[in-house]
């Protein structure tokens, strides 16, 4: 089993930015991919940003393109999310996930992954 531990969450205006930190520790080495999730009152917890452990590769949801940069160090075992020109429907608990297959990193499905963190509560003000 691995554990996560996120970090970072704030209260921000839009336009700002924030950086998450997903720190895991147990079975690491037991990882093939490393998602952020996220969640809004009422809604349903969806797929922010993938990243393959191995390759590096990543994947985000189209809300996030050009805006969100997920990365990793493996030596420390974290993994980030910069959040760049926030906008007020970002506004969630942001989740850390870790999955033992590589088929979460391209689904992008929360069904996929097998641990998860308590979360990290993001608040963008208008």
């Amino acid at each position: 089993q691995v554990q996560l531990v996120e970090s970072g969450g704030d209260s921000v205006q839009a336009g700002g930015s924030l950086r998450l930190s997903c720190a895991a520790s147990g079975y690491t080495y037991n990882i093939a991919c490393m998602g952020w999730f996220r969640q809004a009152p009422g809604k349903e917890r969806e797929g922010v940003a993938t990243i393959y452990r191995g390759s590096g590769s990543t994947n985000y949801a189209d809300s996030v393109k050009d805006r969100f940069t997920v990365s990793q160090d493996i030596a420390k075992n974290m993994m980030y999310l910069q959040m760049n020109s926030l906008k007020p429907e970002d506004t969630a608990m942001y989740y850390c996930a870790a999955d033992p297959y590589p088929g979460g990193c391209r689904a992008l499905s929360k069904h996929d992954f097998a641990d998860w963190g308590q979360g990290t509560q993001v608040t963008v003000s208008s």
